[in-house]
């Protein structure tokens, strides 16, 4: 039996993840590698002036830029992050992500 934990994406191959998604003004674009109880990880291309609104997860969600830079939300304090940057954003914070410009991003939800 072939399983697989990771979807969406080719394996045995050594991939740009940043490459893996497109910008579209106007838009967040998505592509779900992982997505269960446990853990999701996906990635993400958002156009200038997009975002993800505030919010709270169960889990601590950790993000990795990998083009372009993000203001990010935790609690009471914005900051920005760019290329090669990474964020911890703790479970059960608000939060919230908009991009400044087009930025690519990996969101990584480990869950409770």
């Amino acid at each position: 039996m072939d399983k697989k934990f990771i979807k969406n994406i080719e394996f045995s191959q050594a991939l740009e993840l940043s490459n893996l998604v497109d910008y579209q003004p106007g838009k967040v674009i998505s592509l779900t590698f992982v997505q269960n109880d446990a853990l999701s990880m996906t990635l993400f291309a958002f156009a200038k002036g997009e975002g993800v609104s505030t919010h709270s997860t169960p889990g601590d969600a950790m993000v990795y830029i990998l083009d372009g830079t993000a203001e990010i939300t935790i609690g009471e304090t914005t900051m920005k992050a760019s290329l090669g940057q990474t964020v911890v954003m703790p479970a059960d914070i608000p939060h919230g992500v908009e991009a400044a410009e087009n930025f690519k991003m990996l969101l990584i939800v480990v869950k409770k």
